[in-house]
């Protein structure tokens, strides 16, 4: 039996649509629900200072530490997912030790909190940060 082209376009098309149909009805779910934007750290720690690591603010920003490896000095900053209207933010920079420095800013900003610096060069330091009811921290750098 011999095929027209029309009939065989028809049916490589039908063919195409079909595959995409069970390639979509096969992705995994997670793949439809888009993920919460992380805050992207905004450089205002200066020039030498890289991100060592990073912590969530709840689900509306991140507060970064960074590390000047010449300075031998941390810089901490929250920083809002999105800007908005002034709201509580915080970001606080500490070495757990008794008598050390713990170097705080708080208030009500638009963006981000911060930057603090701590000079931390033989210590290892505990980093948190605030917007509003939500908190994250986390420790353990070491420099």
């Amino acid at each position: 039996m011999k095929l027209s082209r029309r009939t065989t376009a028809t049916a490589s098309a039908l063919a195409t649509v079909t595959l995409g149909a069970t390639l979509a009805a096969t992705a995994p779910a997670s793949a439809a629900v888009p993920t919460a934007a992380k805050a992207a750290y905004n450089g205002v720690c200066g020039s030498g200072f890289k991100v060592i690591d990073s912590t969530p603010v709840g689900n509306v920003g991140t507060v970064y530490l960074t590390w000047n490896e010449a300075k031998g000095q941390n810089c901490a900053v929250t920083i809002r997912n999105k800007a908005g209207a002034k709201i509580y933010m915080s970001v606080t920079l500490e070495i757990p030790e008794e008598h050390n420095p713990i170097v705080s800013d708080t208030g009500y900003y638009t963006s981000y909190a911060g930057p603090v610096y701590l000079g931390a060069g033989g210590y290892c330091v505990n980093w948190s940060g605030a917007i509003g009811s939500a908190t994250g921290a986390d420790s353990g750098h070491c420099g």
